[in-house]
């Protein structure tokens, strides 16, 4: 007797505790075909047979080889999810959004860390495509384009949410940085703050470079003066936030009376030097950070006013999309989706 007809009562091991299509089969007196009808909702088959089968199945504690289930429907309702953002600071709310989007459908999301490593990259890939997922999200740390997902996953649907993929026909989310921007100076100017200062991150970051177009705009906008000496670029920390407003404050430009920020961080940092040298936020200087990372906002004295890239309903729309791309609908482009204000203690709420 060879190992396909064995009954479960002959097998011994781990495989006895898990029960077979041939048990339930068996315990219902019916065929194994009627079976997989009945778990399946196929055939025509009596509602009181299809209601004993389930009973049994139940009783029994079977379960369905999801992987035979998903080779039988060409679906494997499992969706790939590959990052580099190695915090999950970016991430995680995207993750969050993805999954509420997914559930939904009965769909399950295997996530994976490439942490900028493109043979890592590679290997992940070929892992989900040996799950047979039905589609990849690609996510990131950081907004820049990079390179498309290999030729391993050609054909497959692929959505990039917070990442940029360096091809026109694919599909690439991202949050408005430039009109963010522009959220944060309106707000500020609407206030009565005529000099508006920006403190912000590395200029090889294609975000920064956004923010800076939409601070510019924005004070144009609002007829206020532009000076390049409110504008001082560095990197993303409290440090940084701490020395440039001691630049700002020691240097020969007229001292500002508000200060947008590239990130909460240094938004943070800056909030804590202008505490040091005596003067009160908001109500000499008023301040707007980036990202609204509760870590950072609520936590900074006074809790900061930010933008909101919304990133949770970021990846509720990739999971949305990536749904209509499995279904066939041809997707694809660059699209950028508004960021929102929220508004606390250091601008005066």
């Amino acid at each position: 007797m060879d190992d396909e007809t064995k009954s479960s009562a002959e097998v011994t091991g781990p495989e006895r505790l898990r029960p077979t299509i041939r048990d339930v089969a068996r315990h219902a007196g019916v065929s194994i075909g009627t079976v997989s009808k009945a778990l399946n909702k196929g055939g025509n088959l009596a509602l009181e047979t299809r209601e004993r089968i389930i009973a049994v199945a139940k009783e029994l504690g079977f379960r369905p080889n999801s992987l035979a289930q998903s080779l039988h429907r060409k679906q494997s309702f499992t969706v790939g999810l590959i990052s580099t953002d190695s915090f999950g600071r970016f991430t995680m709310p995207i993750m969050e959004g993805l999954e509420e989007c997914l559930t939904d459908r009965r769909m399950q999301v295997f996530m994976c860390n490439a942490t900028d490593d493109p043979a890592l990259e590679a290997q992940h890939v070929e892992s989900l495509l040996g799950k047979r997922v039905d589609g990849l999200v690609v996510t990131a740390r950081r907004a820049d384009k990079r390179p498309p997902i290999g030729p391993l996953a050609h054909g497959l649907p692929i959505v990039y949410v917070f990442s940029h993929a360096d091809d026109p026909d694919a599909l690439s989310l991202l949050p408005d940085d430039e009109g963010g921007a522009v959220l944060a100076v309106q707000h500020l100017a609407e206030l009565g703050r005529k000099r508006i200062a920006h403190i912000t991150g590395p200029e090889h970051f294609e975000a920064v470079r956004l923010r800076r177009a939409g601070y510019f705009s924005a004070l144009a906008a609002a007829r206020l003066p532009r000076d390049d000496a409110y504008y001082l670029p560095g990197v993303w920390s409290e440090a940084w936030g701490r020395e440039a407003v001691a630049r700002l404050l020691d240097g020969r430009v007229q001292s500002p009376d508000a200060l947008f920020c590239g990130n909460d961080q240094i938004a943070r940092g800056a909030a804590d030097a202008l505490r040091e040298r005596g003067l009160d936020v908001p109500s000499d200087v008023a301040i707007v950070g980036f990202d609204n990372w509760d870590v950072m906002t609520l936590a900074a004295r006074p809790p900061l006013t930010s933008i909101d890239m919304n990133l949770k309903a970021l990846g509720r729309e990739a999971g949305e999309r990536l749904i209509d791309m499995i279904s066939g609908e041809k997707l694809g482009g660059l699209q950028r989706r508004p960021c929102s204000l929220v508004v606390r203690e250091s601008t005066g709420r």
